[in-house]
């Protein structure tokens, strides 16, 4: 249930939802016919083309899901698994693969389906591709150099091709509405059959095929959800109607000196800035990462309040206005940069003996405040370290 899980739908929940759909799927696939080898293998031959109709509406559909719900930003596809391509062990897995499939007269899919109505070449299908499940497990060593040969890692197609996803997705539509027709003269030719065009089904065939392109198309030429955000915070920077609240950076110190539980100190640099230095007990989300839904669930939250800080002030400013335009209203900006509030209280420079009382004292404050912070940085990581146990004798009886 990928993104559902575990946030909306539990992990036991989920066993059940998979189960339903299981049976579902396996339903479907017995109505389409796709327990019969005949209907399956038509398509080798020319005689039916269902299984091709079948697969690509689906492959469509799931693309054109895809990517609506990333304009959305409402699907991260930067965290989707994509198998990761071995050149030559493709090529013969598919070898296979298609051999097994029009000998055979199935996929392993379409078998168990077959298998589950009863049908014997079902289980026997079933039964061979067990045993070869064993052998290629067994015999691994042997063909393991082939199997990991020509590793080119997860490849999408659109990127190879140097398209955007959205192009790539019209043009993989396109070519499902000729494949579809061209499939329908040829299946009608072996058949015997005259290819007629009645009007009321090239309008139905025409509006099917427009949704999906109509749809992508709008994607293509409107804004996305995170740009749309950007274009009304300019207007309104550009407007003079947004002024953060800012935060001194002693305020800070003192704050997390003393009650750290109430802020949420984010940083809004890259990973690797956050990685060479971060005022302690900060979290690392990076400011073009924010409209994320899992990175907004930490800042939108109504427990703490949100301290923004970056490489420069703009950054932190930013980030203020992007919580607030989520909702969150309880924000502050810090007045110093990363960098400056590390000198500012990690890499202080002694006073002089002619400083005054009052640079006296805030030199002292500042360096306290750095070695409490510090100390409150390490026991709030060494929460979420598991508790080492360690063997002991337990002495005891009569010595």
């Amino acid at each position: 249930m990928g993104p559902l899980v575990p946030d909306i739908i539990s992990g036991e929940f989920n066993y059940i939802i998979a189960l339903v759909i299981g049976i579902g799927f396996g339903f479907a696939l017995e109505q389409a016919g796709f327990a019969s080898t005949k209907k399956l293998v038509g398509l080798f031959y020319g005689y039916d083309f269902t299984v091709l109709r079948v697969f690509f509406t689906a492959g469509i559909t799931a693309m054109v899901g895809i990517i609506v719900l990333n304009h959305l930003n409402l699907l991260d596809v930067s965290i989707i698994y994509i198998n990761p391509t071995f050149l030559y062990s493709a090529l013969v897995g598919g070898g296979i693969m298609g051999l097994g499939f029009i000998i055979g007269g199935f996929c392993p899919g379409t078998s168990a389906c077959a298998a589950a109505t009863g049908r014997v070449d079902g289980w026997a299908f079933l039964l061979g591709g067990t045993i070869g499940i064993f052998i290629f497990g067994e015999g691994f060593p042997l063909w393991k150099d082939l199997y990991i040969a020509e590793d080119w890692g997860p490849v999408l197609m659109f990127e190879q091709f140097g398209l955007t996803r959205e192009v790539f997705g019209v043009i993989m539509i396109l070519i499902a509405a000729f494949a579809f027709v061209i499939t329908q003269m040829i299946e009608n030719r072996i058949n015997g059959k005259e290819t007629k065009w009645f009007k009321p089904a090239i309008i139905k065939n025409s509006i099917i095929v427009a949704t999906p392109f109509l749809i992508v198309l709008t994607v293509i030429i409107t804004p996305n959800r995170t740009e749309v955000m950007n274009t009304r915070i300019d207007e309104k920077i550009a407007a003079g109607e947004c002024n953060p609240k800012m935060m001194d950076a002693d305020k800070l110190a003192y704050e997390l000196t003393n009650q750290y539980y109430k802020y949420n100190v984010i940083d809004v640099r890259t990973p690797e800035e956050f990685k060479a230095f971060h005022i302690p007990t900060a979290i690392n989300i990076p400011l073009d990462e924010m409209p994320n839904l899992e990175n907004l669930d930490i800042v939108i939250q109504n427990i703490k309040t949100n301290v923004f800080y970056g490489a420069d002030i703009y950054q932190s400013q930013r980030a203020c206005m992007v919580s607030k335009y989520f909702g969150k209203s309880d924000n502050f900006a810090l007045n110093l940069t990363a960098d400056e509030f590390n000198k500012q209280y990690f890499q202080l420079a002694d006073v002089s003996e002619s400083s005054s009382k009052s640079d006296v004292e805030i030199f002292t404050f500042r360096k306290e405040a750095g070695v409490k912070m510090k100390e409150i940085g390490e026991a709030v990581a060494n929460l979420d370290k598991p508790v080492q146990k360690k063997a002991t004798r337990v002495k005891g009886g009569c010595s």
